[in-house]
Parts: structure tokens; sequence; C-alpha cells
């Protein structure tokens, strides 16, 4: 699925596609994805402007002239397509379809339709469902050791679990849990509660570090950020622990007090069913 990295990806990549933009045609060629589409969604897009584009944990926001919000999620397998000229047949799975006036299109193709969209009333925003229970934002100046610290006091849930809580702090997800826990030196099994002082100074300058380092992954390959088929520039990351169990930790200097050569072998294991890699020499 999806991270908050790649979401702010695609959100860059649609930028400058769509913001600013009169939507000319809006289609959705199914009544449902995830769940069912807005009645009368085409129509209520078409014709509006979009004003901007925001981000709140894996959800993109549209900003309409009307005062309407898209949100859209991408789900497990959601693709968004860009086509600025000459855009190939539709497909089958691509399921929305925006054209803009100035003849771009933008797809939605869901291969599985894990993914959904939705409108809402820009006023309302924030206590929409699936927003109003998120957690802080990770890369938020405001969410420093401490404001983690506190969200953590008292948790008896491995410090894994925890993050994952989308109200504990919004937009993390299996992959870069698993990366910053590594870079913190923090092992996944330890009990959340615990992570307090300089353990959770330590965590939120590697949760901050590793979403940074693969936005910019990400965002450096949107000069070109589009395969031949219209993709957005979704990037393979230079896991460190992730999908590399029995290989050796390449423990180098990725902060804390762990560098050097720890001698250790990727290790995976499942929590609350999802996997996770970690290292047990330096992981504590």
């Amino acid at each position: 699925m999806p991270e908050l990295p790649e979401v702010e990806t695609v959100r860059r990549g649609l930028i400058p596609i769509m913001e600013g933009q009169v939507l000319s045609r809006v289609v959705a060629r199914r009544p449902d994805l995830r769940f069912p589409i807005p009645d009368g969604f085409g129509q209520q897009l078409t014709g509006r402007r979009v004003v901007r584009l925001d981000r709140r944990a894996k959800y993109l926001l549209i900003h309409f002239d009307s005062g309407v919000v898209l949100i859209w999620h991408l789900g497990m397998s959601g693709r968004v397509l860009i086509f600025e000229r000459d855009p190939p047949p539709e497909e089958k799975h691509d399921h929305i379809i925006f054209e803009t006036e100035s003849g771009a299109v933008v797809r939605f193709n869901d291969t599985r339709r894990y993914g959904f969209v939705d409108l809402v009333d820009g006023d309302a925003l924030d206590t929409y469902p699936m927003i109003a229970k998120l957690g802080p934002e990770p890369l938020d100046d405001s969410f420093d050791g401490a404001a983690l610290a506190l969200r953590l006091k008292n948790r008896k849930t491995p410090i894994k679990a925890a993050l994952l809580d989308q109200s504990v702090v919004a937009g993390l997800g299996n992959i870069y849990v698993s990366e910053a826990l590594h870079r913190a030196g923090i092992s996944p099994r330890r009990l959340a509660g615990t992570v307090q002082g300089g353990r959770a100074v330590k965590l939120i300058v590697a949760i901050k570090q590793v979403l940074r380092d693969a936005i910019a992954a990400g965002g450096s390959s949107l000069r070109d950020h589009r395969q031949p088929n219209g993709e957005l520039g979704y990037f393979q990351h230079s896991f460190v622990v992730y999908d590399r169990a029995g290989q050796p930790c390449p423990r180098c200097d990725h902060g804390g007090d762990h560098g050097g050569d720890c001698g250790g072998v990727i290790q995976q294991i499942v929590q609350s069913g999802r996997s996770t890699f970690f290292c047990s020499a330096c992981q504590r």
C-alpha cells in the first residue's frame, strides 16, 4: 500500500497538471470502488477549478472553487496515470477519469479496487470520519520527541504496532516504521510506553529523516516522473532492513549511538499480522 512518501510524490506530480485548472470532463466508469462513488460525482466536479492539492496522512485532498473537497485514497493497488497529450485508450481498471481544459488527462487505475474517492464540503473536512481520528502529521515541526512520548505514554503494545496506529501519528505504514525503528536503534518488540525521553527524540528524528529521504527520492524523479504508460513516479527506495531477512545488517551510522558494524542479521517476524524486519543486535 502506498505510504505517506508515495502519496506525497503523487501530490507533487499532480500539482503542475491540475492545480489552477478547470476540469472539462470527470467520469466515474463504475459505481463503486472500496465504497460507493458519490452520486453525481462527475457532474459536481466538471466545470470546477482546482484551487489546491493537499495531503493528510495517506489521503490526497483536492480543493475546488465550489468549496467541495475530493478525498482520494489510493488503496493497495491504485496508480495515478498522467497523459499531457495523446492519451492511449482507457484500460479496464481505469476507473476515474479527469480531463482538464488544457488537454491533460489524469486516470485512477485500481486493479483491486481498495482505493476510494469521496466528496465533502470543505467546512466539514475536519469532521470527516477518516480524517477526524487521525493523529498529528509526522513531518510537522510541532511534532517532536516530547509530543511523541506523550502519545506513547502508558501504552502496552509493541512500539511497531503503536506507530501503525493512525490515531497516534498519521501516515506511517509498515515499510517506513521498520526503517525508522532501525535508524533509531529501537526494537519493534519494545513496549511503546517505554519509548520516552531520549529514545522518543531519537525515534522522531529517525521518522522524519526516513520520510524526508523517501520523499526526496520520489521528488527527484519528478523531472521525469512518468513512465511510458503515464504512471506517476512510485520509486523503489533503498531500504535498509525492509524485505532483507537473512542479510547482514548494513549498520553504518543511521542515527543514534549504534554506529559501526553490529555484526547482526536482519530478522523477519510477524506482528499484528504484518511482517516486521529488524536487527536484534543493534535494535534494543
